[in-house]
């Protein structure tokens, strides 16, 4: 029986990036949706084997300035309610987050580059224990609480909620698993305005990007691939 997932994308760089290879090895076909352009209601939230909602510069409680995000945030209460797969990156998160009825905030200052978790016990026993003791990469300004129900799996020192498990199919990542490697520089263009705002040191940050991205990529082929197996059946 074939497989089926979808991500749900907000810039078009910012794509499944290490984890899309791993799918499509695990037999998944990979299909993309496009937030605010491709009409989400065309998305069935209860058929589809799995749904992947990726990252983006919104924050997730700006619907009034982005419509669209009313209706992911449906899709995503009736994806989380139905107990199927679901694993959200960064915005994803934090969605998953708000849906789940926890506040979404923005922190104290950008976290931006890469910088190593602190995982709980939960989270060594997790898919994320093959990240301890090394970095990983982060891009966000905003945060959000732990949502009621929900297991904390990791933190940082600016982000107290940095990964979190909802039941056995349901994982919200706020850090960047899926990123880094080859593609880094579209980030980099991408994302010029917000890394000059922060005071990012772009040639710094690309410098650690080389050095990091493929020591991160096989953690974070192994992350995914132990989330696949342990997801119920």
């Amino acid at each position: 029986m074939l497989k089926t997932a979808v991500a749900i994308r907000h810039l078009a760089f910012e794509d499944l990036g290490c984890f899309g290879p791993v799918l499509e090895r695990a037999g998944y076909k990979v299909h993309y949706y496009d937030a605010g352009v491709d009409e989400l209601w065309t998305l069935d939230p209860l058929t589809t084997g799995l749904i992947v909602v990726l990252g983006g510069p919104i924050g997730a409680y700006e619907e009034e300035k982005y419509p669209f995000l009313t209706e992911e945030l449906q899709l995503i209460e009736r994806r989380l309610a139905s107990g199927k797969p679901i694993f959200g990156v960064c915005l994803g998160a934090q969605l998953m987050a708000r849906v789940l009825g926890a506040k979404v905030y923005p922190g104290p200052a950008k976290e931006i580059g890469f910088s190593e978790l602190t995982l709980t016990e939960a989270g060594r026993r997790s898919c994320l224990n093959v990240f301890e003791g090394g970095p990983v990469l982060h891009w966000h300004g905003d945060r959000f609480d732990l949502p009621e129900g929900a297991e904390a799996l990791a933190s940082t020192e600016i982000c107290p909620v940095q990964a979190f498990s909802y039941g056995s199919n349901a994982f919200g990542a706020q850090f960047h698993p899926e990123a880094g490697g080859e593609g880094f520089e579209r980030w980099l263009i991408g994302h010029t305005i917000e890394l000059g705002a922060a005071g990012v040191d772009v040639p710094r940050l690309r410098a650690d990007n080389e050095h990091w991205g493929p020591i991160l990529k096989p953690r974070a082929e192994a992350c995914l691939e132990t989330w696949l197996r342990n997801l119920d059946a």
